[in-house]
């Protein structure tokens, strides 16, 4: 039986692909399947004289064509429909750009993983049947996917089938064929049936009742663990969700990171000669949990402010935007207007021109000259229409170009105004927001004073009672020489107003970005 089937493979291929060479899709194959496929007979000819829109076709079918890769589909931006079965396609690339695409058929190929289908989140119906796929992976993304094929592969575990439940659109399946379907001890369907509740049909079946409670008895277990492990999941996806839009928030504020301690962190981060000094003793410890604090209030100041301020902000901008919204709107309420009106005025001078070129048609049938009194009559009232009609509609290009150029005018002037509004806001913000940040720099410095107090007394105790068991050793190379304990104290207080700066200029450069950021997009 295996030698048939192997004998019969090329016959089967010359069947496929009659004298079809192996080749990559190009703009030669788009045109000649859309034609071969959206026309026929005359009509195919008549449309093979003139190009083709790539931009409105919406299906395509290039089956049997003996493809070996995909490629140039990006000239196809609006597709919805692609038929790509019955090819030898190894791989699913070049497709990310489709993101219109609904249906998606690639059924008897060569394709072996499932990939570069996250960009296609408008898929309802995808169709791998019958390819060398081992694996469940990568569909989790295509929520609006109502079909899915992928029978006939070499899928041989049950891994990847509970995330089908995070695709709630999921009505019709098929795994039939897949070695881990063949497994007489574990009835796939029946597990399919239990984890998939929103499953209609599997396999092409259609779902009864008792079906889904004969096998929710069988897999109850199994469904309580994956139940639960899905409710973990959407836990810590809700949490990651609400730590973006916190960050976002913050990030758009501007003052993102000093919500905490993070500021205060940061200045010990590089600051190697900062922790020597931590090393004297208690008195340093509890100096510098009261500079800790005192940072901490201040930053806390910084983060409220930037808070108060990006409501404000966000306020203005969305004003801003509801007014230009509302004026282009009113702008296409007074142009659509002034199309109605020509429109009803073209009606009225094309029936009168009608009801005229009769008259002229009905006086030539009945033997009149052309140069009659009444024809050349007629053709003067013709001639008037023309000139009326043309009047009006250069009239009406006149008034919506007025229009437009109004329009253009007021948001050119409205988006200096913003500008500078918005300009005045982030000036005032960044004003405020600096009077703290002289204050941390004065809290540091205050603190690098003290510490030398601190230092120069607990070296001075141990010389005088030459007691140094307790020194730390890297502060014992220091002992007999001030300039290099003011040299560590330097360089702690140089490493502090350094990450003080650092976080100042940081948004400063960012409040300046993102106004000319938002006066580029406007523009």
């Amino acid at each position: 039986m295996q030698n048939s089937e192997e004998n019969n493979i090329p016959l089967l291929e010359e069947i496929i692909y009659p004298d079809v060479e192996p080749g990559i899709i190009n703009r030669a194959l788009i045109e000649t399947c859309y034609l071969e496929d959206a026309h026929r007979g005359e009509e195919r000819r008549l449309h093979q004289l003139e190009p083709v829109v790539l931009e409105k076709i919406k299906s395509i079918r290039m089956e049997f064509k003996n493809i070996l890769r995909i490629d140039h589909l990006w000239i196809l931006p609006n597709l919805t429909k692609l038929c790509l079965n019955f090819n030898k396609i190894e791989v699913i690339e070049h497709i990310e750009m489709l993101t219109e695409l609904k249906d998606l058929n690639l059924s008897f190929n060569l394709i072996e993983k499932i990939e570069n289908l996250d960009t296609l989140v408008h898929l309802e119906c995808l169709s791998l049947y019958s390819n060398k796929i081992k694996k469940i992976e990568n569909l989790e993304s295509l929520e609006k996917l109502v079909i899915l094929s992928i029978g006939n592969n070499l899928i041989n575990s049950i891994d990847g089938v509970n995330r089908f439940r995070f695709m709630f659109n999921l009505r019709v399946l098929n795994l039939e064929g897949n070695p881990v379907a063949q497994n007489m001890d574990f009835p796939l369907s029946e597990y399919i049936i239990t984890l998939l509740p929103n499953l209609h049909y599997y396999e092409y079946t259609f779902i009864k009742s008792e079906m889904r409670e004969k096998a929710q008895i069988r897999f109850c277990r199994e469904l309580r663990e994956v139940e639960y492990m899905q409710e973990k999941e959407i836990q810590a996806r809700e949490s990651q969700a609400r730590e973006q839009s916190e960050a976002k928030r913050l990030a758009s504020s501007f003052v993102d990171h000093l919500d905490g301690n993070q500021l205060f962190d940061s200045f010990w981060r590089d600051d190697a000669d900062g922790r020597v000094l931590m090393l004297v003793g208690q008195q340093a410890q509890e100096l510098a949990e009261e500079y800790e604090k005192d940072v901490f209030e201040l930053t806390q100041e910084i983060y409220k402010l930037g808070l108060k301020r990006f409501v404000e902000r966000d306020e203005e901008i969305r004003d801003f935007m509801d007014n230009l919204q509302d004026g282009q709107k009113e702008l296409q309420t007074l142009g659509q207007r002034e199309i109605e009106d020509f429109l009803q005025y073209k009606d009225r001078v094309f029936e009168e021109a009608r009801i005229t070129l009769r008259l002229l048609e009905q006086n030539v049938m009945h033997g009149d000259d052309e140069d009659s009194l009444e024809n050349l009559k007629l053709s003067d009232i013709m001639d008037k229409l023309n000139v009326h009609f043309e009047d009006a509609l250069n009239d009406m290009w006149l008034v919506l170009m007025s229009q437009e150029l109004h329009l253009h005018e007021t948001i050119e002037e409205s988006t200096t105004n913003f500008h500078r509004k918005i300009s005045d806001m982030m000036s005032k913000f960044l004003e405020q927001s600096q009077s703290f940040f002289v204050q941390l720099r004065e809290i540091s410095v205050h603190f690098s004073e003290n510490m030398t107090e601190i230092v120069t007394r607990f070296i001075s105790t141990k010389l005088a009672m030459q007691d140094f068991e307790d020194v730390p050793p890297e502060l014992r190379m220091c002992m007999y020489d001030r300039d290099a304990i003011l040299n560590l104290i330097a360089g702690m207080k140089d490493a502090h107003t350094f990450r003080i700066d650092e976080r100042e200029d940081r948004m400063a450069t960012r409040s300046k970005e993102f106004i000319d950021n938002m006066v580029n997009k406007l523009n």
